[in-house]
């Protein structure tokens, strides 16, 4: 059985599209036309190749991490209550109102219909699911406990974009502060200031060198925007063109980590996915090889990519995890030692999930006190800008006074 994207007229005249499944576009078409439609366009949409298959995807808006935690929930709930997995990709298609994922669902139902397996199926679309996601599935298959395996998978899905959100919420008030300071400068120094320092201009008082350096800047914004935008167009350009090439960006995270604040953030963010990553592999029966280099794969910074990577090969050749992970010194001495202490006892993945809750707890304070003292350095920076401007304004007034007096 095949699933097949139509479009047809209702019995109202309206145009409505949809999934169907059906053996064939002919019994496709039929079932449209038994239940009221008059057919307008109906085509395959399991059978194609995955290239074609992804090319299709990225012309659509893919799944938020928030919608695609929410479909492993509700596949996890299904497959837990005893339903076969067939029908609880049908509920989900059911139950899914964004077409581009009923799409994606039908497509690896039809899959599993015709004999794959469910990972084998959510291959064709690897641009909507990640490979550790697809690492998992394959876990929660061979070990055939695939609902509880999909049940931790939704945790994880959920966590991470948890984490996520809240580092990126906490800093849409410092950026809107920002953008709007630097609004409220560039109107000042573009056509507050060359008005009113025009004025004594004019009357050939020698202006003083704070309210000359704002004429300066001023007469630079006004006359030289064009070239301020295509520098900083080329600037962007070729800073990412240069980041393109490994070795470049490899040199530019490790810049990043030796920083004083973003270098803790970035250590905390890579290090709590990299630990949640290997505590779901690990726990479900992931060989600790194979996890490490799926865990590597989640890991954004390239310098604990590639040490993630340099100790798997040294666990390969008989070192423990601990000694190869404290042997780069990019990760937290605490994760490392609780690390040591699930070797010690057998207990990893119970080790790894503390040590994943340790660091987004800690990245999540961190990211509180960062913004609770970026807010205000932010409003005091505008406002030391800001009196500059004023300043510059005001001392031709002020000496024009006492020429008078």
């Amino acid at each position: 059985m095949a699933a097949f994207q139509y479009k047809a007229f209702d019995g109202g005249g309206q145009v409505i599209e949809g999934v169907i499944e059906a053996d064939n576009l002919r019994l496709a078409r039929q079932q449209l036309r038994e239940s009221g439609f008059t057919v307008l366009d109906a085509q395959a949409i399991a059978h194609d190749t995955p290239d074609r298959a992804q090319k299709i995807w990225r012309l659509r808006r893919g799944i938020s991490a928030a919608d695609l935690g929410l479909l492993t929930r509700q596949l996890a709930t299904l497959l837990q209550a005893g339903l076969p997995l067939e029908q609880a990709l049908s509920a989900l298609i059911e139950q899914t109102e964004a077409e581009p994922v009923r799409r994606v669902l039908a497509g690896v139902r039809a899959e599993v219909l015709g004999g794959s397996s469910l990972a084998k199926s959510m291959e064709r679309y690897g641009t909507v699911f990640p490979e550790i996601y697809l690492a998992l599935v394959r876990a929660g298959e061979s070990s055939g406990n695939l609902p509880e395996i999909m049940s931790r998978l939704a945790d994880y899905t959920e966590s991470r974009h948890a984490l996520q959100q809240k580092v990126g919420l906490a800093f849409v008030y410092p950026a809107i502060v920002t953008v709007v300071a630097l609004s409220v400068v560039t109107g000042l120094l573009i056509y507050v200031v060359p008005q009113v320092a025009g004025v004594f201009q004019h009357s050939k008082q020698t202006l003083p060198w704070l309210t000359r350096m704002m004429l300066f800047i001023s007469a630079m914004l006004q006359e030289g925007w064009p070239y301020l935008l295509l520098g900083g167009a080329g600037a962007a350009f070729g800073a990412r063109a240069l980041l393109k090439q490994e070795e470049m960006r490899f040199r530019w995270h490790a810049r990043l980590l030796h920083l004083p604040l973003v270098g803790r953030l970035l250590r905390g963010i890579n290090t709590a996915r990299m630990a949640s990553t290997l505590a779901i592999l690990v726990g479900s029966g992931v060989p600790l090889l194979t996890a490490l280099r799926e865990a590597a794969r989640v890991v954004a910074n390239l310098p604990m990519r590639r040490a993630l990577e340099e100790a798997a090969q040294k666990v390969r050749e008989g070192v423990t995890l601990s000694r190869a992970l404290a042997a780069s010194g990019l990760f937290p001495p605490i994760l490392v030692h609780l690390i040591a202490s699930g070797e010690s006892s057998g207990k990893l993945d119970t080790m790894l999930d503390r040590a994943a809750a340790q660091q987004e707890r800690e990245v999540a304070n961190f990211v509180t006190l960062l913004t609770a003292l970026l807010e205000p350095m932010l409003i005091l920076a505008m406002g030391v800008v800001v009196l500059i401007i004023v300043l510059a304004i005001l001392l031709p007034i002020i000496e024009m006074n006492q020429m008078v007096h």
